[in-house]
């Protein structure tokens, strides 16, 4: 779908090395949230309510919430990096990709974890397809 401003895909347990007193990092596990409005490239011939439609090859190219984990992630050794989509509408077809929609799981700062798509950007157009 699209995003005309509202968070996109929320994923946890983001676990990222984060620095102790005691010198050594420790993992700990955060919140990861991808804001769908920054995601390149949208499908710009395609609008709902305005605004670009996502398909699978629409990527985040920064995420955040994991920012105090700067000693990187424990899977994929990145921190505040990119979302992309593992799963859309495959029956529906936008800008030669399927479509992303409410639900659609993602993979969250590189591969670090897994994320899905929680808060609806709009509510006119929903897609109900497989």
């Amino acid at each position: 779908m699209i995003d005309g401003g509202g968070r996109s895909r929320d994923g946890f347990p983001d676990v990222c090395l984060t620095p102790t007193p005691g010198g050594a990092p420790a993992p700990v596990a955060y919140p990861n949230i991808a804001a769908g409005n920054m995601a390149v490239p949208g499908v710009y011939n395609v609008l709902y309510m305005g605004m670009p439609a996502h398909n699978m090859s629409s990527v985040v190219p920064m995420s955040d919430g994991d920012n105090g984990g700067v000693a990187l992630g424990v899977a994929a050794g990145t921190v505040m990096g990119p979302s992309r989509h593992l799963t859309g509408a495959f029956t529906c077809i936008v800008g030669g990709m399927p479509a992303t929609r409410l639900s659609s799981v993602s993979l969250q700062n590189s591969t670090n974890c897994l994320g899905a798509r929680t808060v609806p950007s709009q509510t006119k157009v929903l897609l109900l397809a497989l």
